[in-house]
């Protein structure tokens, strides 16, 4: 049973080893973005009075869908106004800002990977995902075995060390794929009706330091806020009946990184991933091309010795 479920291992990592180091890399680069975004944000760098203004001025008509506030680069982005669907202003002169920057760039190149790798798959990243928990499965089911100094070692050490990371962070995913996860915010069909950005933005600074805001959102019909307090980032619903501050998404949390902690936590899980990737193509490949040079050995030695009778043979004669 146990060769089985190793096959089963095997064939399992190399049919999903190309998407998943994708995924995984990808989720390793963008565990440091909440860990550096909430590291950036400075309490009262921008006034509530400042940050409305900005909204009125550049989105006079209500059309923006949102607002995203790069702390690292004090820069406030309104989407769905602007010439290319953005604008970014410079909180600190309320002039429009030029690029993005290249590490937001960077940021939100990964993201799209992560999400949907190329050519919108985002199938092929759920598959994944499903892949790596049964991969964890079935190391489970084969038990755990003496630990030694090889690479193979190190890759069961790994895994048994690490599973509860390991396990999780797919985990997390699949549930956030899902489109589950968490309490919804009130809104939407049947709920609260959601206030428009220039209003949602001036009765949400007045409830919370405007400095530790990172983005104000239509989400499923829902206006949904994202705010750092105390080092962690909690989510907010904004209605025309006021500010509510929602339940705890912990998929979310988890999956992307809402802090240092998480986003450390991240980190180690992704690094725990990479490496068992690694080291089990690794293995496979060192055990493949040992089992060719074997077959090349044992076809040259039969080759000999089929000369060699032959030789006899030709003699005898």
């Amino acid at each position: 049973m146990k060769a089985y479920l190793l096959k089963a291992h095997r064939w399992t990592a190399l049919l999903f080893a190309l998407p998943l180091l994708v995924v995984v890399v990808t989720g390793f680069i963008l565990s440091f973005e909440p860990i550096l975004e909430t590291a950036s944000v400075k309490p009262g760098s921008v006034s509530a009075d400042q940050l409305t203004a900005l909204v009125a001025k550049y989105d006079p008509a209500g059309k923006a869908r949102g607002l995203i506030i790069d702390p690292r680069l004090h820069i406030l982005t309104l989407q769905g106004v602007g010439a290319d669907g953005s604008t970014d202003v410079d909180l600190s002169s309320g002039a429009e800002a030029g690029a993005h920057g290249a590490l937001r760039d960077f940021f939100l190149a990964n993201r799209r990977l992560h999400r949907s790798l190329v050519f919108q798959m985002n199938w092929l990243v759920v598959a994944s995902s499903y892949a790596m928990l049964a991969l964890a499965a079935l190391g489970l089911c084969m038990g755990f075995s003496r630990l030694r100094a090889s690479l193979a070692g190190w890759h069961k050490g790994v895994a048994w060390a690490l599973l509860p990371l390991v396990a999780l962070s797919p985990l997390t995913g699949i549930i956030l794929a899902s489109g589950e996860g968490g309490p919804r915010a009130p809104g939407g069909r049947g709920g609260p009706e959601r206030a428009p950005l220039v209003e949602a933005t001036k009765m949400l600074a007045s409830q919370v330091d405007p400095g530790a805001i990172l983005s104000i959102g239509n989400r499923g019909g829902r206006m949904v806020a994202r705010v750092v307090r105390n080092g962690e980032t909690y989510a907010y619903a904004v209605t025309k009946d006021g500010v509510v501050e929602q339940p705890r998404n912990w998929s979310r949390s988890l999956h992307t990184g809402s802090g240092v902690w998480t986003g450390l936590l991240n980190v180690l899980a992704s690094g725990a991933i990479l490496t068992l990737l690694i080291t089990g193509v690794a293995i496979w490949t060192r055990r493949a091309l040992r089992t060719r040079a074997n077959r090349l050995a044992h076809g040259q030695v039969a080759a000999a010795a089929s000369e060699v009778v032959s030789s006899i043979t030709r003699r005898s004669a």
